[in-house]
């Protein structure tokens, strides 16, 4: 039986690396990655990096295909099926890899950025994969460091405050409204800074970009003052790198005076 590792590679520090990560490392014959670009070749590069400095040279082979393109302009009742067409044509590409790539006594894995378990579709495809029934496999889900977790340490903060809850969403949710019953709230997926539409509001932010990389950029503070910072330093990193992932937290302030 093929067996696949699902390894969480925290957001972008190779210290982040766990020790159970670094045995699921050292126990894979292959590894599967996606190629997203020129642009974001860095990011592919972070991940042979985290290789050659846990594995000896030539123990592992790295089996690479291209990321198929998701329609990002979809939007409204478009957007589920515009993600649930990419998630498919992703999962047939897994499924060739592992058919095609991977013995059956042997050992694959993907580095999944931060956690498998927190806004990512590694799970998911899997799962399809083996709903289609043409390869089998068993797999298991290493947890890794969050850009969650990494932002609010970098931030020297914590996500929640004594006895009240705390809410991790994306941007298009946000988008919709503020969450009821929520102070704290971070967001992900955020590519058109929805933190804009309550600038007006006494909330706190605290945002990061590239977590854990070299290219980190923190920016914290009101609301009000600190968006029009985030503005500009996100634009002029996107245009330097032609991408950007960020995070943030926004933290509601209803009985400050």
């Amino acid at each position: 039986m093929r067996k696949i590792h699902v390894i969480g590679i925290g957001s972008g520090d190779p210290r982040q690396l766990t020790l159970q990560a670094v045995g699921a490392l050292r126990g894979t014959d292959v590894f599967f990655l996606l190629d997203k670009g020129e642009a974001k070749s860095d990011l592919t590069q972070l991940r042979r990096d985290m290789l050659d400095a846990h594995l000896p040279a030539g123990a592992y082979r790295v089996v690479e295909a291209r990321d198929p393109e998701r329609d990002r302009a979809a939007g409204g009742s478009a957007y589920s099926p515009a993600v649930g067409d990419w998630r498919s044509a992703r999962a047939g590409i897994y499924e060739r890899m592992i058919a095609e790539e991977l013995g059956e006594d042997e050992t694959g894995a993907f580095l999944v950025w931060g956690d498998p378990a927190l806004y990512d579709s590694t799970l998911g495809i899997l799962e399809e994969v083996l709903e289609r029934c043409a390869v089998a496999f068993e797999y298991d889900v290493v947890p890794g460091v969050s850009s969650v977790s990494a932002l609010v340490a970098r931030h020297r903060t914590g996500l929640n405050r004594v006895a009240r809850p705390v809410q991790i969403t994306t941007g298009r949710r946000l988008a919709e409204g503020f969450p009821e019953g929520v102070d704290d709230v971070v967001v992900m997926l955020d590519a058109h800074q929805t933190f804009r539409r309550y600038a007006d509001e006494d909330i706190d932010i605290y945002w990061g970009a590239y977590i854990g990389t070299p290219d980190e950029i923190l920016v914290s503070g009101p609301l009000a003052e600190a968006a029009p910072e985030i503005e500009r330093v996100r634009a002029e990193a996107r245009e330097r790198k032609g991408w950007i992932m960020d995070t943030y937290l926004l933290r509601r302030n209803p009985g400050r005076r």
